[in-house]
């Protein structure tokens, strides 16, 4: 075949269930200038035998097998194996929109300097309760640059399933790496601490499949602990890298603790609207009001908050007293 312009990464275990439609949707795409690049990651059922059979049928299918490995090294497997300009991944479990590979790569064709393109998404499957639907509506509206950089902290904005990419790029960051936390918000936040250009274009262009057995859901690697320690590497890099870098953090409930408990260095205070915290100490820190907060610029403000409508409360009370986001505060929760 050609040389592709689009080779698409998918690891594939044990997905025998979801595998024929996660193909198909990629055959049905409205470009038709890829290849596909499924590693078998050390299937016991019969997705090989699926895998080989889509090979047989369609040259711009490439299959590899190895034994058990993990997603990251498998997606290095197929990264290493990619001819295409352009890479974009896909899971084994969710559907492309007909229009998905067409309309990312005109982004690029749009914008040259874009590093990572990502897409909308809607959530489907198991246990979709109000809390997936919040994040569904968060990370869909994460479209322009701006926002996605101003809420990188919050979780990663860009869905991995919807990641498209120039190849070059992509080795230039050094790929997918294993550092015991979620490889795709890595990959992320070492671009964005290189500057890189972030956007998802307008439609919905991927049905992301929510199940128990889906590794996010798993796998110690994808918890809290391990989100929280990925994100507190990348601030302490880069906001906090000074020896004098003043923070304080917001919040002093159930998320706010855990960040409090696990600070290298901790913060000057921590901030709360609770009466009977104010003027107590949480973990050794000092907790203080909103009004008791430095004027904007002389330090910054780490919000770790999880109520539901706190975030829009907070920027409410700080964009008034002219702090500006992100410079002055990040939310990071």
């Amino acid at each position: 075949m050609d040389m592709p312009r689009i080779s698409l990464l998918m690891p594939v275990h044990n997905a025998a269930d979801t595998l024929v439609e996660a193909v198909d949707s990629i055959r049905g795409q409205h470009l038709d200038t890829w290849e596909f690049i499924m590693v078998d990651d050390g299937s016991t059922d019969a997705s090989p035998t699926i895998m080989r059979q889509y090979a047989r049928q369609d040259p711009r299918i490439r299959c590899i097998f190895r034994e058990r490995c993990g997603i990251v090294e498998a997606l290095a497997t197929a990264a290493e194996s990619a001819r295409g300009p352009l890479l974009a991944r896909m899971d084994a479990d969710d559907v492309a929109a007909p229009a998905r590979l067409r309309t990312q790569a005109a982004l690029f064709e749009r914008f040259p300097d874009l590093a990572l393109c990502g897409a909308r998404i809607r959530m489907c499957g198991h246990a979709l309760g109000s809390g997936r639907k919040r994040y569904e509506s968060w990370i869909n509206s994460l479209t322009q640059h701006e926002d996605i950089v101003r809420d990188i902290f919050v979780e990663c904005p860009i869905p991995h399933p919807t990641f498209m990419m120039p190849r070059d790029v992509f080795q230039a960051v050094g790929g997918y790496r294993d550092q015991g936390w979620p490889e795709d918000y890595d990959l992320v936040l070492r671009l964005w601490q290189q500057g890189a250009q972030f956007a998802k274009p307008e439609p919905t262009l991927l049905h992301w499949r929510n199940r128990p057995t889906r590794l996010s859901m798993t796998d110690q690697r994808y918890g809290e602990k391990a989100f929280r320690a990925l994100k507190r590497h990348f601030l302490l890099a880069t906001i906090l890298q000074n020896a004098d870098s003043r923070f304080y953090q917001w919040g002093a409930g159930e998320v706010g603790k855990k960040w409090l408990r696990e600070w290298t260095q901790p913060p000057e205070a921590v901030v709360d609207i609770n009466p009977r915290k104010i003027g107590r100490a949480i973990h050794g820190v000092p907790v203080i009001s909103p009004e008791q907060l430095p004027p904007p610029g002389q330090a910054v403000v780490l919000i770790a908050v999880g109520a539901p409508g706190a975030r829009e409360e907070i920027r409410a009370y700080l964009h008034p007293k002219h702090y500006k986001e992100p410079d002055h505060f990040r939310f990071i929760a």
